[in-house]
Order: C-alpha cells, then structure tokens, then sequence
C-alpha cells in the first residue's frame, strides 16, 4: 500500500501485481463507528470494463454488540451486473471474513495470501 489512511482526505494505492490496482480516498470517518473509502481510480486486469470500481465506495461500519464488536463492511457499486461481481465478493470475503478477522482476533492477518 502506497499514501495514507489515517485522516479524512488522505489517498491510498493498493497493487496486488498489476492484476488489481486501485486508489482510494477516506471520504468519511466517525472515531470508533465508521470508516468509507471512495475508489477515485481502478485498474482491474481479469476483466472488460478495468475501471469496474472507479467511483464505486468501500464502507466499514463498526458497532458494540454486548462484549463484543460487530463490522458490517459494504462494497457500494460492487452489484452482480459487473464484470468483477463473483471474483471481486470473494476476494473481499477472504481479506473481511479470514484475513481481518485474523488480524482483529490474533493480532496477524494474512493480506496477499489468497489462492
């Protein structure tokens, strides 16, 4: 990951070779309950339309349930009409469901480690 994430405005480039890269801007955040990233360009190489994702917006909406904590993660744009629909969902359940739950639960992702 190229750029920053940390504030609202800052910009970040993802690359996963030169088969995904993408840039996003952190349009909103709320400390502790909201974070939604605004995909400003997109570089997808698997499928017709490589730009499937510009404009599209990528949200993580955190929430106390009991002791623990909920995230409810959206990819706003990302509908089964697009190209990338069934390789895009997946590769977001594996860095939500595996790798950042790893990350959350043992303090280790797995990033780049999908097959």
């Amino acid at each position: 990951m190229d750029g920053a994430s940390q504030k609202l405005g800052d910009e970040f480039t993802v690359r996963f070779d030169d088969i995904h890269v993408t840039t996003q801007k952190l349009v909103e955040v709320v400390p502790d309950k909201k974070v939604v990233w605004l995909v400003t360009e997109s570089n997808l190489n698997f499928v017709e339309n490589k730009h499937e994702w510009t404009n599209t917006t990528v949200s993580f909406e955190i929430q106390e349930q009991g002791d623990q904590t909920q995230v409810n993660f959206t990819h706003f744009g990302l509908v089964p009409t697009v190209q990338c629909y069934g390789g895009c969902s997946k590769g977001w359940d594996y860095f939500i469901k595996g790798s950042l739950y790893k990350l959350l639960t043992d303090g280790k992702g797995t990033p780049g480690l999908m097959k």
